[in-house]
């Protein structure tokens, strides 16, 4: 046992001995989490803020001036003018805006007569999540002239139904506030697969490994010893991005720190052995880190949760989702970010990522075997 115990310690050494000898490994796990975190936290939104709308307005009265004023307070719309909705159309063809309100010559009219004045509202439908968004926020600003309005002229509301709507666990309604968290998931999933693919395919390159396999060590303490340095190497960053997420970004940690650690422990080991796996097929580092990317970093962006609804997915592909590990760390993160420790959430998760980490690290030591064809 003291024989074992004194190779691992020398193994474990030596991985040490080559991470902080490698720039390279030290960006992985530090540079590139706080880079993704900056681009995606500063550049990537999902809100739709500042829209760039056209007014038309045929006939100009106090009725029409009050409704497109509720447009020009929103912080939703940036409102430009124009004289007829031919202009605007042809504004709107162009992309200089993604849509218009256009009243018509009778709305003055039909106000004062009590009949339901119609508006014009077009949107530019390319990007149909965000033409969804803007006719909703158009709708509210709609509805929110109508209230006023009532109240001015002390008319009660006469719909039967009040809604009073209540956001939770996002009550900003904030993307980044969803897709940070998320992102941690994305980020330790490329750099856990990464940092072991590319050092044990760099090893193979540099013929260290073949050193390693005529001494008397074992597959079991070569592993061991990979994993250990990588893994508090992984967890720094994980560490790094969660300040990062919470400090730079604002976004609320509500739930159990220890719950946090125990799942991106499990998840990491899940993502070692997927690195591990992937070294034992391709031993260059060209190649594993294509393999790194195709299989861990694209399903965990696109199948994981962390942008796309996955309820909303086609079934057969959600099906595919459930051997993704990131799908249920990106929902251990958001629970414990934006709603708090939610046991019914959280153990189901937990155990799904604790089956994967048994399975990846049995699969790569099944893999692995003391020879070199």
């Amino acid at each position: 046992m003291s024989g074992i115990l004194m190779r691992l310690r020398g193994l474990i050494r030596k991985e040490t001995l080559q991470i902080l000898r490698d720039p390279s490994s030290i960006a992985i796990a530090f540079v590139l989490p706080a880079v993704l975190l900056l681009l995606f936290g500063y550049g990537v939104s999902l809100d739709a803020r500042h829209v760039a709308i056209g007014i038309v307005v045929e006939q100009p009265s106090e009725a029409a001036s009050s409704l497109t004023s509720e447009f020009r307070q929103s912080p939703y719309f940036s409102p430009e003018d124009f004289p007829s909705e031919a202009a605007a159309q042809q504004a709107l063809s162009r992309e200089q805006i993604d849509g218009f309100i256009w009243l018509r010559s009778d709305f003055a009219s039909r106000v004062a007569a009590g009949r339901d004045p119609d508006i014009g509202v077009f949107v530019n439908g390319i990007n149909a999540n965000n033409a969804r968004i803007i006719e909703n926020y158009i709708q509210q600003s709609w509805v929110a002239w109508i209230a006023t309005r009532e109240a001015a002229a002390g008319v009660s509301n006469p719909t039967p139904i009040l809604v009073q709507p209540r956001i939770w666990f996002n009550p900003a309604v904030s993307s980044r506030d969803y897709l940070v968290p998320g992102l941690i998931a994305v980020i330790m999933t490329l750099t856990g697969a990464l940092l072991t693919a590319l050092v044990i395919a760099r090893e193979w390159e540099r013929g260290t490994m073949e050193a390693l396999m005529v001494t008397k060590v074992s597959m079991h303490e070569i592993l061991i010893s990979k994993v250990v340095p990588y893994f508090i190497l992984g967890m720094g960053g994980m560490v790094v991005s969660v300040l990062i997420a919470v400090w730079l970004f604002g976004v609320p940690l509500l739930g159990s720190l220890l719950v946090l650690g125990l799942a991106s422990s499990l998840f990491m080991l899940a993502s070692l052995g997927m690195g591990l796996l992937i070294s034992t097929v391709a031993k260059n580092q060209f190649v594993a880190g294509q393999i790194a990317i195709i299989t861990t970093f694209l399903p965990a962006f696109i199948l994981s949760g962390f942008i796309f609804d996955i309820s909303s997915m086609p079934t057969a592909i959600q099906w595919v989702t459930h051997i993704v590990a990131a799908r249920y760390f990106v929902a251990i993160l958001q629970t414990l970010f934006l709603a708090g420790t939610v046991w019914s959430v959280l153990l189901p998760n937990v155990f799904a990522l604790l089956v994967m980490a048994i399975f990846f690290l049995g699969a790569a030591r099944l893999a692995a075997r003391k020879r070199l064809d």
